[in-house]
């Protein structure tokens, strides 16, 4: 009986390197270097400065970094922790308030972590969350040193429908960061530096945007932790009379497009089918008359189980291979950084490097 018991594991064993065999992993079609790039981000990491650290001080966070994550803070003496929130791709805002029993002082350090796919990367608030003594009565050579806006203009538009544009134009401090946000639209958005100390850029009206003609519009310019906002003052609808930039005057801007996207790696993915039963019992049927031709009376019948084992194994395993398919996915990405993974069920014909639209979760080529 031992005998036996030993013929039918070596059978079962034997047969595994079949099952192994049929195993399909997903086949990369086209890599792009950019594509491998798995490990998260932090490109920014700020924090409005207060006057004062006391129960009720609001303390606003800004981090900016890879798009889709799960993104949390830590303050020295703080009783508890801080979850950002993705206001828009690859931008996280949270705001903390401070409790009673909180013991955060003006050198309490600020570490923000950014978790996508299991993987972490953290960062330390390289300002300090305090105001530095005399911030308000600071001297010409520390104002000097605040990013300051200087003009903030917009060409307007006829219509304020999705698909129509607005120009904005921003001159300050050169070298800065420039993020505008409007009202009835979701999120921010940066303006590219076109010459020193000068951004411009277009703005896309999309679908749910819910933009008035005197909607509020305020530009942030951002420099080495310092920041200052400013307020558009005119209205955002274009007049009869010609009023805005002319674009005839203005150097060429970068188009701000949020639906505009460039193909980073198209992937081929072999997806197995499904083994039926029927090839489960054809596999079993042919392995026990084949080990049934092995030996004789109680190796016989160790053969033709283990036959049949490793059989229904093998069919159900080649029947799966044989009906494997192919599945192909188009990875995008956004002009600020955010990545999306587009399925089809046939090849789509796009190639690395094709400048494409995301509409409805369909591409098109742009």
């Amino acid at each position: 009986m031992a005998k036996t018991r030993q013929t039918l594991a070596a059978a079962v064993v034997a047969a595994l390197p079949l099952l192994s065999m049929t195993v399909t992993t997903p086949v990369q079609a086209q890599d792009h270097p950019r594509a491998a790039r798995l490990a998260p981000r932090i490109d920014g990491f700020n924090v409005d400065e207060v006057r004062r650290l006391e129960p009720g001080t609001e303390l606003n966070f800004d981090l900016y970094g890879t798009p889709g994550g799960y993104a949390t803070l830590r303050i020295d003496g703080a009783t508890r922790n801080l979850t950002l929130q993705e206001t828009s791709p690859g931008t996280y805002q949270g705001t903390y308030t401070i409790g009673r029993h909180d013991r955060i002082n003006p050198g309490s350090a600020v570490t923000a972590n950014l978790r996508v796919n299991d993987m972490v990367t953290t960062r330390l608030l390289a300002e300090s969350i305090v105001r530095g003594p005399g911030r308000d009565d600071r001297s010409d050579r520390t104002a000097a040193n605040m990013p300051h806006v200087d003009r903030f203009d917009v060409r307007g538009s006829d219509d304020l429908g999705p698909g129509n544009e607005l120009k904005f134009t921003v001159r300050g401090t050169p070298g800065a960061k420039v993020e505008v946000q409007i009202a009835g639209s979701r999120g921010i958005f940066f303006l590219p530096e076109v010459r020193p100390g000068e951004y411009s850029g277009l703005y896309t009206i999309r679908r749910d945007d819910r933009i008035a003609p005197d909607a509020a519009v305020t530009a942030t310019i951002r420099d080495h932790g310092r920041y200052s906002t400013a307020t558009l003052g005119q209205p955002l609808m274009a007049g009869g009379n010609g009023q805005g930039l002319n674009p005839n005057n203005q150097p060429r801007v970068a188009r701000y497009c949020t639906n505009c996207a460039t193909v980073e790696a198209v992937n081929v993915v072999q997806v197995s089918g499904d083994g039926s039963y029927l090839g489960t019992g054809a596999g079993a049927v042919v392995g026990g008359l084949l080990g049934n031709q092995v030996g004789s009376g109680s190796g016989r019948t160790a053969a033709t189980v283990a036959g049949a084992v490793g059989g229904a194994i093998a069919g159900r395993e080649i029947e799966r291979n044989a009906n494997a398919r192919q599945r192909f996915e188009v990875v995008v990405r956004y002009a600020n950084g955010a990545t999306q993974t587009i399925p089809y069920e046939n090849n789509p014909g796009f190639r690395v490097g094709d400048r494409v639209k995301v509409s409805d979760g369909v591409l098109i080529r742009d």
